[in-house]
């Protein structure tokens, strides 16, 4: 799976993380390519992702609660 470093739109990093997630619990991409992937695209949209400590609105309504504990296991992490 390719990701982009930067995105539009939060609606269009939304989707990029459910399909990057996806893909990973399906078993199509190993763990670490899921970790690399999941910190580029926080370095890189940051703004977009976050705001106050927490994911944006916009994000934790297209992604659900399931997929962002995955990205704030993998944030933690580094």
């Amino acid at each position: 799976m390719e990701v982009k470093l930067f995105y539009r739109t939060q609606r269009d990093l939304a989707i990029a993380l459910n399909q990057l997630i996806d893909s990973y619990f399906e078993e199509e991409i190993p763990e670490r390519k899921l970790i690399e992937n999941i910190v580029t695209i926080h370095e890189n949209n940051k703004h977009k992702l976050v705001k106050n400590h927490q994911f944006t609105t916009v994000i934790q309504q297209h992604c659900g609660k399931r997929r962002l504990a995955v990205v704030e296991r993998v944030l933690e992490m580094k």
